[in-house]
């Protein structure tokens, strides 16, 4: 997330081009650049991508979805599948969103002033607090999806799709609440969703996530979910706003390794109460 970026866009390019960038900012896929886009490779806007959010999940989830899937039919354990399927998803957006979760652990919990927390939060080594919750988020994530696979079967994967596309669009709570903690870096660089477009992109989120709770008859743990990461997400930004004075980039990678967290535990407990 500390990463530099490249420049932002120069002139006003359509929603869909926007979200040709957003896709490539947060994803290694390979996509070319088309002929019709003037900088494909510049700064998205986030606001006027921002619908693409839960898009852009439903690509990541799907892809490690499919890579679960056939480890799944080939009879591989619903551990070894899980860990697969997460570690497809970590590989496609190159860490992107875990990096966020290792820095935002270290500057939150390794600092003892504002200042000092946003320098370690920008400094690319990996200290005690980003290794253990780098190691918790990847465990509890790839448990709860075993315990998916094991109470619902391939319904799960479905699930891992609905995750990612609500998880997205959610990550982005902290920048409507708080103001950004640092003067230079990706809170400063870029237009977030304001609240208008942030919400369409959570209810599109939440409608994906619905129909893709239905098959697994989660459809209540998926509403009491989006309940619970609202309040996850509202107690990380109180922390960031004491912490930090506000919300930076690594926060809202934090936010969503934070929010796919909260789904797959309240969706694991759900099933196993069925």
């Amino acid at each position: 997330m500390s990463e530099s970026l490249p420049p932002p866009a120069g002139p006003v390019s359509s929603p869909f081009e926007e979200a040709l960038r957003l896709a490539r900012f947060y994803t290694r896929l390979p996509l070319p650049a088309l002929a019709f886009e003037r900088e494909p490779f510049a700064v998205p806007d986030f606001d006027r991508a921002a619908f693409a959010l839960p898009l852009i999940g439903v690509a990541v989830g799907s892809l490690g979805a499919l890579v679960g899937a056939l480890a799944y039919l080939a009879g591989i354990s619903t551990t070894l599948s899980a860990i697969l399927c997460v570690a497809t998803m970590a590989v496609i957006t190159g860490a992107f969103h875990e990096d966020g979760l290792a820095d935002s652990c270290d500057g939150l919990f390794g600092g003892t002033t504002v200042e000092r927390r946003l320098e370690i939060m920008k400094d690319s080594r990996l200290g005690t607090f980003g290794a253990a919750g780098l190691v918790f988020s990847l465990l509890i994530r790839i448990f709860a999806l075993a315990d998916l696979f094991r109470l619902v079967g391939p319904a799960a994967l479905l699930l891992v799709i609905g995750v990612a596309a609500l998880a997205r669009p959610l990550a982005m709570l902290p920048a409507l609440w708080l103001p950004p903690a640092s003067s230079t870096g990706l809170a400063r660089s870029v237009a977030l969703p304001g609240p208008q477009r942030a919400g369409v992109a959570m209810g599109l989120g939440a409608v994906i996530a619905l129909g893709c709770g239905w098959p697994a008859g989660l459809l209540p743990a998926v509403f009491i979910g989006i309940i619970a990461t609202f309040i996850t997400l509202y107690a990380l930004s109180r922390l960031a706003s004491a912490k930090l004075g506000g919300y930076t980039g690594d926060t809202l990678g934090a936010a969503e390794q934070v929010a796919e967290i909260t789904l797959f535990l309240v969706l694991s407990a759900a099933a196993n109460g069925h």
